[in-house]
C-alpha cells in the first residue's frame, strides 16, 4: 500500500493527535493544524492527497478554505521552481519514496518532452 499524505485540520487537541497516531501508525504521512492559521498555511503547500476537516471548526474560514483549494484564475501562476518541486514531490510519492525509479521517471518526461497530465 502507497502511503498517504494528509493533513489535518482539528480543533481539538486530543482528537487531533488521536487521528494523527492512527494514520501514522498504519504508514501514513499525516501532518496536523493547530489553529486557523496553520491550516490556511498548509493548504497552500503542495503534497497533500487528503485532508480531514472539523467542519464545526469555528476559527476555520471556509471562505479562505474555498481559496486555498480552488485559487481564483486571476492568482498569479506559481514560479517554475515551486511546479518543479511539487513535481518531483508527486514523482516520489508515486514511486513510494524511491529515488532511483523517482530519478528514472523524471528523466523520460525531460528527454521525451512529455507533459504530465
Amino acid at each position: 500500500m502507497t502511503p498517504t499524505h494528509l493533513v489535518i485540520l482539528d480543533g481539538d487537541a486530543a482528537r487531533r493527535a488521536e487521528l494523527l497516531a492512527l494514520l501514522r501508525g498504519a504508514g501514513h504521512h499525516a501532518a496536523v493544524a493547530p489553529d486557523g492559521e496553520a491550516a490556511a498555511q498548509a493548504l497552500t503547500r503542495p503534497g497533500f492527497d487528503l485532508m480531514l476537516l472539523d467542519l464545526a471548526w469555528p476559527e476555520l474560514s471556509l471562505a479562505r478554505l474555498r481559496e486555498a483549494l480552488a485559487p481564483s484564475p486571476d492568482a498569479e501562476p506559481e514560479s517554475l521552481e515551486a511546479a518543479e518541486r511539487r513535481h518531483i514531490a508527486l514523482t516520489l510519492r508515486f514511486t513510494a519514496g524511491n529515488k532511483r525509479r523517482a530519478a528514472d521517471l523524471l528523466h523520460k518526461v525531460r528527454k521525451y518532452g512529455l507533459s504530465p497530465e
